[in-house]
């Protein structure tokens, strides 16, 4: 029996994102291309000999209690199977929060999995799919990784072929937007009324995304997002002059990311950027689902 495992959490981008129209519920219509990228956090996850879940962050700034989503996410797998067994979960965090980048939510995917195989669970993918669509719109993703189509709230997924290995830079600025505001701010008729072809998008599945072009990005939260914090479009606008062939925002923000032709082109990039105080960078390239 194995007692102690160490996962890879991996950020992930948008590499389209459209926002379709509000439903019914209340919630918003979305279609996405998920990718997943080598920025990583890392968990270990180890046996104890009693029933409690004990974790623990190397960010201070995080809660470690159920406000957590990797106590969430334990608790809700240890309830669904009915088991009598603990865990102690160790999480190394490298993946910005605010970002836009599902940190939170690919850690909870990585405890699902790790616990899984801890606890030697007989559980299905899609058991786990629909336990990780509780905890968040997309934990159902990092269950698979690579390059994916959410729709729905982004819950459902349709695995795509992995796009070809792609070298990217991410940039996290100052500001941040949360992803609450980002909604209320379609909400809003300057948003949803003049520029709802924009916004509120009606994109067909043909226009919807190239995967032989990853430069062709689309990200309908990105205008909101820069009149909410200006300075996430000067970050963007860093990324192109340092020569990204491609940059857009990540989710709903506040992290952009460039596209750069090779690793050479991303190296130059690095050195060339024009950052701000305090922007953190992150060179990364694209991860598929092996």
């Amino acid at each position: 029996m194995v007692s102690t495992l160490t996962l890879l959490a991996f950020a992930k981008t948008n590499l389209s994102l459209r926002v379709l129209g509000k439903r019914e519920d209340g919630y918003h219509e979305l279609e996405t291309i998920f990718q997943t990228v080598s920025l990583h956090d890392t968990i270990k996850i180890s046996a104890v000999a009693n029933s409690e879940i004990a974790f623990s962050c190397d960010d201070r700034s995080l809660p470690t209690d159920s406000h957590n989503l990797v106590v969430r996410a334990a608790t809700a797998l240890r309830d669904r199977v009915n088991t009598k067994k603990g865990a102690r979960i160790r999480l190394e965090k490298r993946i910005p929060s605010h970002a836009g980048l599902g940190g939170g939510s690919s850690d909870a995917a990585a405890t699902l999995i790790g616990l899984t195989r801890l606890w030697e669970l007989r559980i299905t993918r899609e058991e786990l799919s629909e336990l990780a669509a509780k905890l968040g719109a997309d934990v159902s993703f990092f269950l698979y990784g690579g390059t994916a189509r959410g729709t729905g709230i982004g819950d459902r997924i349709e695995l795509l072929e992995d796009a070809p290995e792609t070298f990217l830079l991410i940039v996290k600025p100052n500001a941040n937007v949360s992803t609450a505001d980002a909604y209320k701010a379609l909400e809003k008729p300057a948003l949803t009324s003049s520029n709802s072809k924009t916004i509120l998008s009606s994109s067909d599945e043909k226009g919807f995304f190239d995967s032989s072009s990853l430069a062709s990005l689309q990200n309908d939260f990105e205008s909101i997002a820069f009149a909410l914090e200006p300075e996430i479009e000067r970050a963007k606008a860093a990324l192109l002059k340092a020569g990204a062939r491609g940059a857009t925002l990540a989710g709903s923000g506040s992290a952009v990311f460039g596209i750069f032709d090779s690793e050479d082109a991303q190296r130059r990039a690095i050195q060339a950027i024009e950052l701000e105080t305090g922007w953190r960078v992150f060179p990364c390239k694209t991860v598929g689902r092996e």
